[in-house]
C-alpha cells in the first residue's frame, strides 16, 4: 500500500523538467503568441467566421506541447499555469502603467466607415470583406450603411458600431409626420361618423 501510494504521488507531483523550464516554456509561448497576434491583425480575435474560430482553437492545440514538453505531471500543469496567469498579469500591468507601450502591443483601432462611407483602404488591410462588414453592421440593428455614422474595429477584436444622430429639423419633421398621421385619421373617423348618421 505504501509502495502504491509513494508511486502514485511520484507519477502525479514528480516534474520530469527543471523548474526553470517548467515556467519558460509557456512564458516564452505567450509572447510569442501575442507577437504573432499583433502581426497578423485583429481579425482572428473578431472571429467573424468558422475558419477565424477554427485558427484560435487550433492555436491552443498546436502550442501545447510547446508548454508543457514531457511533462504531464499534475505539479508541472500548476507551474504552467502560473506562469502564464503571471505573465498576463505582469503585462496587463505594464500596459496600464506605459500607455504607448499598449499601442504598440495591441494596435490603432481601425475606423472602417466614417459618415456612412465605408474607408475600403482600411477594410483591405484589415482583411475584411463587404460581406463581413454587413454582418456585423446587422448583428448591431443596422440594415442601411448610410444609417451608420461610424464603425470601429478596436485592438481587441470587438466592433463599435454608432448610428447617425437625427438633427432638430429631422426630429421636428418626424414629429410633424406623426401628428398629420394623427389628424388624418380623425378627419376619415370624423367622415365614417358623418355619412353613417346622413
Amino acid at each position: 500500500m505504501h509502495e502504491l501510494t509513494h508511486t502514485l504521488s511520484h507519477d502525479m507531483f514528480l516534474m520530469p523538467l527543471p523548474l526553470a523550464e517548467k515556467i519558460l516554456r509557456p512564458v516564452i509561448v505567450y509572447l510569442f503568441l501575442v507577437v504573432f497576434l499583433r502581426i497578423f491583425g485583429k481579425r482572428e480575435l473578431a472571429q467573424l467566421n468558422p475558419f477565424d474560430l477554427v485558427v484560435l482553437l487550433s492555436l491552443s492545440n498546436t502550442v501545447q506541447n510547446a508548454m508543457i514538453g514531457d511533462d504531464n505531471s499534475v505539479s508541472g500543469g500548476l507551474v504552467g499555469a502560473f506562469s502564464l496567469l503571471a505573465i498576463n498579469w505582469v503585462l496587463a500591468w505594464v500596459l496600464y502603467r506605459a500607455p504607448k507601450a499598449t499601442v504598440l502591443l495591441s494596435g490603432h483601432p481601425a475606423t472602417l466607415i466614417r459618415d456612412g462611407v465605408v474607408d475600403e483602404a482600411e477594410l483591405k488591410n484589415q482583411s475584411l470583406t463587404h460581406e463581413d462588414l454587413i454582418s456585423v453592421l446587422n448583428k448591431n440593428g443596422f440594415n442601411d450603411l448610410g444609417d451608420v455614422h461610424t464603425c470601429v474595429l478596436e485592438p481587441n477584436g470587438t466592433f463599435f458600431v454608432e448610428g447617425k444622430k437625427l438633427s432638430s429639423d429631422d426630429l421636428q419633421r418626424g414629429e410633424i409626420m406623426k401628428a398629420l398621421a394623427a389628424l388624418t385619421a380623425e378627419v376619415q373617423a370624423l367622415r365614417r361618423e358623418v355619412a353613417a348618421q346622413g
